[in-house]
């Protein structure tokens, strides 16, 4: 008799860690949310993947998208003011898609489509043309919070990093969400193994293609691009 309820027991710890380990249904993230400049939108806005190229946003941002069925979507554009050399900002786009899932204990953990993730980065000073690669870096997410922003009136995401560190704060832009198709965008015969990476870590990735001598002039309004960018984007969070 004590066997049994023992094994009873057991059973009943095993099926509640089951559910436990189970992701956890989310719709209050639900929709298409921008940092304050709303220039930086998920979408084909940001990524036309029928040309393999990511659209320079008139403005820095962050952008997420989430679809209540477990789908993702981010785009990041950062222009770096560099204080000792003005004239070398440096440029980082990034745009990623996959699924994600929410943990029981509150946190995120966002897993792209790794043949499909792009990166343009651009350093004047370090490199002579923009360098564009696959990018693949999963993201987890320590919690998050959705409430209605008390100046703005709309709702708020905040997003916490895994170290507990806040990502800027996003708003609700779009609902449903405006979100590329969720299935592999740019297939490959074969994948290979990509490296372990951060969201801000430039390890080495496959190469698709660095601009040529063809695309100088568009490399220049590039450079000025991120040039005034940089230092609008410092005037725009304190002005």
């Amino acid at each position: 008799m004590v066997s049994r309820i023992a094994a009873l027991l057991l059973s009943g710890v095993a099926l509640f860690q089951q559910v436990q380990a189970q992701a956890v249904p989310v719709t209050d993230l639900v929709g298409t949310w921008s940092s304050k400049s709303n220039s930086t939108l998920t979408g084909d806005g940001f990524y036309d993947p029928g040309n393999d190229r990511l659209i320079e946003p008139k403005h820095t941002g962050i952008s997420y998208s989430f679809t209540a069925d477990g789908h993702y979507e981010s785009a990041y554009y950062r222009a770096i003011a560099n204080p000792e050399r003005p004239r070398c900002p440096k440029g980082i786009m990034q745009w990623q898609h996959g699924t994600f899932e929410k943990n029981a204990d509150g946190s995120l953990l966002l897993k792209p489509i790794k043949v499909d993730g792009r990166q343009l980065y651009s350093d004047p000073c370090q490199y002579k043309n923009a360098v564009y690669t696959r990018y693949n870096a999963t993201e987890k997410f320590k919690q998050y919070t959705v409430a209605e922003d008390r100046y703005h009136k709309i709702p708020r995401l905040d997003l916490y990093k895994a170290d507990g560190a806040p990502l800027m704060p996003l708003y609700l832009a779009y609902s449903p969400p405006k979100m590329l198709p969720t299935t592999t965008l740019r297939p490959i015969a074969t994948e290979t193994a990509a490296p372990k990476v951060k969201r801000d870590g430039l390890s080495p990735r496959e190469v698709l293609f660095k601009r040529t001598e063809g695309n100088v002039r568009a490399d220049q309004w590039w450079w000025f691009g991120v040039f005034l960018t940089a230092g609008g984007g410092i005037m725009y969070w304190f002005f």
